[in-house]
């Protein structure tokens, strides 16, 4: 640990390594039992950063020393500490259940955490659930090391000019001022790692930051070994253009797994959060390969299974695709000295497959699905989407079997509950509610009328004290009035716009008499993305309006704070997404512990999440790409909905003065969905279903020589897989019953390598059994079924493809023959 002196206003006193080392555990971003310390040092100076680094390295020697000399503040740091090791050394979730199923740990890689402001390495959706699950792992007890970059000026920052355009800024990330500490040599010698970057070497810097019981480690090029191109390519959080993606993909992928060699540290499970981190499964085949003296094509066979690939990208378009020129000016070299193949195999993993690997971009995504063992995408309904994405991956397979499933994200609850909220579940549920399997619904339906609206008064004056405050708008909003948020990233197929469609409409929602709305909004477009800076510019212009200037605040510099407080204080969450093109969504499962409602799109986790009894949909349910008469009548239906139903329930009281209608569906609300929607929930979901079969199955390639003898059958399947063809095929109907008999060769290859499956499409799928008798004289086998009559038998059709009980059939093998 840095010592004391190492800072000048920090005095050499009793009690200050234990502000150090509470200070640099994010632990206090969702526990709060230390903000009374913090407060206690400069009052301001917490409210307005969040970061307790920041006050121990800004504070006075004065004023630290005076606290440190108090015996009450000293007893209650000792106690935060104290408190924190022992909830630390305690067993949790992981410990209690699954201490014996062979993970020691995930390494899980992301282009983004979004974990506190304190921290600014994030932009938006994926850096929240990547912040988010790792948090849930510490409170679980999941061993997870996560992998970042350390950006030098990270997302930008926005601002507003007098005309309402959005202003893009670009303060520095000054590590001093963040919670980090460099990694260190047992030397002392700071951790820094090379890598090849083109034709040129690069150093980059290690940092760790504390993540409750696990480690976020950072990487960055600001080092001033190398030249001024190569240490600004950790400058921006997506900035630049695609070269510099590219060059931070490589660091994020090879030097993030290098890194973690370097720690010593050898997890079973690679966990890619969306491709950007692909090239990760590049360097860790060549580890095994540096280690093993082994090729890499046998590399490969066996790291894949412990391989994860979540993918968070619901159109096609979004993946990240380099030119071929381009990736060869920065791995041809890795590629043929270091993985010892030629480069047209790397670019063979990254494209679709025409024949000319030089002809198409490379996408990450490619690469990421050709090197994992698992997939996954981030609602039910996003792995229906990506299925149909990936489907050119699995010629001639049905899309149903393409495969990809998904684990519906959840969010971090004790990031996001407000301090109303969190009194009140603890009241309900206990203190140690998020360290296991969840809350029970039944304890939050015990909650009262009085408790859940006396909880939403009082988070609603918080937002609008916020509101006000933040705007410099000491007038606006009212703290009776139904509240809206409204906050995302401006992109067109978001329809942020869309409360503006009919906006006298709108007016008159906001003005109602009796009944009035009132409307917080935030939200960034990419500083490239013209089209959502014009839909910001257009709310910009509406405020102006003098009928709804107070009624309608635009917050600009949309961050987790102002996330926090949104979620917190909204009495409704709006969401307008064009259905299917939001692959998850989290900002509405935000409220949900908070008693807010979501009105939102049928897409993403509302798609599952919605019922009648806990809030309010718009759309069918279809998809219907970008018709723009569809925008139109899901506009209108939003109007009317608001305007007949939601906000007057809102305001619809009962004898106690309270709207009972309103309550009992924020009750159902926060007991069905809140724990359904955790991180807590997910995490559980991708240890036990993903990261144990993973680390089996990386394991089990390991271990003696099962990896050898898949990677021959591979190579002998993909060889051989011409000489396999059928014969005749005959059916006969009796008794109720199709009866299929089929000839089929299994040509060069053993009968055991592969099945013959009858199929009626969508899902019936029936297997085929050889019916005993030897290979007739063409070596032809013949193979029988029967299923019920209840279908024509023109429906079926038989097939066959590859078999080996320890192969992922059509993941590594999509070969595939169908009956014609």
């Amino acid at each position: 640990m840095t010592k004391p002196k190492t800072f000048p206003n920090w005095p050499d006193m009793e009690g200050m390594d234990e502000l150090v080392e509470l200070a640099l555990n994010l632990h206090w971003c969702w526990n709060h039992a230390s903000d009374w310390i913090w407060k206690g040092l400069d009052a301001e100076l917490w409210e307005t950063t969040q970061n307790p680094w920041i006050l121990l390295r800004t504070a006075s020697r004065d004023k630290i020393t005076a606290q440190l000399a108090n015996p009450g503040f000293r007893k209650v740091v000792q106690d935060c500490l104290a408190e924190k090791q022992q909830s630390f050394a305690e067993e949790r979730w992981f410990q209690k259940n699954h201490s014996g199923a062979g993970l020691s740990l995930a390494a899980y890689f992301s282009m983004e955490f979004m974990l506190t402001e304190a921290l600014p390495i994030y932009s938006g959706g994926l850096g929240n659930v990547a912040g988010d699950q790792l948090k849930a792992a510490s409170n679980l007890g999941v061993p997870v090391a996560a992998v970042g970059l350390l950006y030098g000026q990270g997302y930008f920052r926005q601002a507003f000019d007098a005309d309402g355009n959005q202003q893009a800024l670009y303060p520095v990330n000054d590590p001093g001022q963040l919670p980090i500490r460099p990694l260190r040599e047992p030397n002392g010698e700071w951790l820094r790692i090379q890598i090849q970057l083109g034709e040129s070497k690069i150093w980059l810097r290690c940092w760790q930051v504390s993540v409750g019981r696990n480690k976020l480690y950072l990487l960055d090029s600001n080092d001033f070994s190398n030249d001024a191109a190569q240490r600004c390519v950790t400058s921006e959080l997506y900035g630049g253009g695609a070269e510099m993606r590219l060059q931070q993909e490589i660091v994020l992928g090879i030097g993030g797994w290098r890194l973690l060699r370097a720690l010593g540290l050898q997890p079973e499970v690679c966990h890619l959060n969306e491709g950007h981190a692909a090239f990760a499964i590049l360097e860790r085949a060549r580890s095994y390969m540096e280690d093993h003296k082994v090729p890499f094509e046998l590399a490969m066979a066996i790291t894949r299974p412990g391989n994860l690939f979540t993918t968070h990208t619901a159109v096609a378009a979004g993946f990240d695709r380099f030119d071929s020129k381009l990736l060869g000016k920065y791995l041809h070299q890795y590629t043929e000295e270091e993985l010892a193949i030629p480069f047209e195999h790397l670019l063979e993993m990254g494209t679709e497959g025409s024949g000319d690997p030089f002809a198409d971009p490379f996408n990450m995504a490619y690469l990421a699905v050709r090197g994992s063992g698992r997939i996954n995408g981030v609602s039910k309904l996003h792995g229906q989407v990506s299925r149909h994405i990936f489907q050119p991956l699995f010629p001639r397979w049905p899309e149903d079997e393409v495969p990809i499933g998904s684990v519906t994200n959840g969010i971090h609850v004790p990031t996001w509950d407000s301090e109303e909220a969190d009194a009140l579940w603890t009241q309900a549920c206990g203190k140690k509610r998020w360290l296991g399997d969840g809350p029970r619904a039944e304890d939050i339906r015990c909650l009262t009328d009085e408790q859940l609206w006396q909880m939403r008064g009082l988070s609603r004056k918080k937002l609008i004290e916020h509101v006000r405050k933040r705007s410099r708008r000491p007038g606006v909003l009212d703290e009776n009035v139904l509240t809206v948020g409204f906050a995302r990233r401006f992109a067109t197929y978001k329809r942020p716009d869309f409360l503006l469609r009919d906006p006298d409409r709108f007016i008159r929602l906001l003005n109602n008499a009796g009944r009035p709305m009132q409307l917080v909004l935030a939200g960034k477009a990419h500083p490239q993305d013209l089209p959502g800076q014009a839909l910001v510019k257009e709310w910009n212009d509406f405020i102006k309006r003098p009928e709804v200037h107070e009624r309608v605040v635009f917050l600009s510099d949309y961050d987790m704070l102002m996330a926090q407080e949104l979620v917190q204080g909204a009495d409704l969450w709006l969401n307008t997404p064009r259905r299917p093109w939001e692959a998850c969504g989290t900002s509405g499962m935000k409220v949900l512990v908070n008693g807010g409602l979501n009105f939102s799109e049928l897409d993403g986790w509302w798609a599952e999440a919605y019922s009648p009894q806990v809030g309010w949909a718009i759309g069918d349910g279809k998809d219907h790409g970008d018709d723009p008469s569809v925008d139109a009548a899901e506009a209108e239906a939003m109007y009317t909905l608001l305007e007949q139903e939601v906000v007057p329930e809102f305001y619809e009281r009962s004898g106690n003065g309270l709207p009972a209608k309103w309550l009992a569906r924020m009750r159902e609300s926060m007991a069905q969905l809140t724990p359904e929607f955790s991180a807590n929930r997910a995490i559980r979901d991708y240890t036990i279903n993903h990261y144990f079969p993973a680390a089996t199955g990386y394991r089990h390639r390991a271990d003696g020589a099962l990896g050898n003898e898949i990677l021959q059958w591979l190579q002998k399947v993909a060889e051989q897989w011409h000489t396999v063809h059928f014969g005749p095929v005959r059916v006969e109907t009796h008794d109720g019953h199709h009866c299929f008999t089929v000839q089929v060769s299994p040509g060069s290859l053993l009968v055991s390598d592969i099945k013959v499956e009858l199929c009626a499409m969508p899902s019936v799928i029936q297997p085929m059994t050889p019916t005993g008798k030897a290979a007739d004289s063409s070596g032809n086998i013949t193979y029988s079924a029967q299923v019920a009559a209840t279908r024509p038998a023109s429906d079926y059709t038989a097939r066959i493809i590859p078999h080996h009980p320890a192969i992922a059939v059509p993941l590594e093998a999509n070969q595939i023959l169908w009956q014609h």
